[in-house]
């Protein structure tokens, strides 16, 4: 299978410090969703603000490849998937792997 640059995209599930600066990045160069079930993450980073402070809003705005979404409809057609959500460590120093399972089943 080759892939054809011209028609890639990308999905980047949650928007949290990981996965908006990546976001961001990969919208810059290339056709980017950024997917987050919080629907009022979502509104305010298509407001071009970023309350966590991660990106400031010329950041996000120089991010011109890259739209926010809250339906998984939305990243169905993606030809790359990058989950950044929560990792915790649970008592043993494990890490709790519930949220990237709950993720991986939207």
């Amino acid at each position: 299978m080759s892939l054809n640059i011209n028609k890639l995209s990308i999905g980047i599930v949650g928007l949290g410090y990981v996965g908006l600066p990546l976001a961001v990045e990969f919208g810059k160069k290339y056709p980017t969703v950024g997917f987050d079930i919080d629907v009022a993450r979502v509104a305010e980073l298509r407001e071009g603000s970023d309350s966590t402070l991660e990106c400031s809003s010329e950041e996000l705005a120089e991010a011109t490849q890259l739209r926010y979404e809250s339906t998984t409809d939305a990243i169905a057609d993606c030809n790359f998937y990058v989950v950044t959500v929560p990792t915790p460590i649970g008592d043993s120093n494990r890490p709790l792997l519930t949220p990237l399972r709950a993720a991986s089943e939207t």
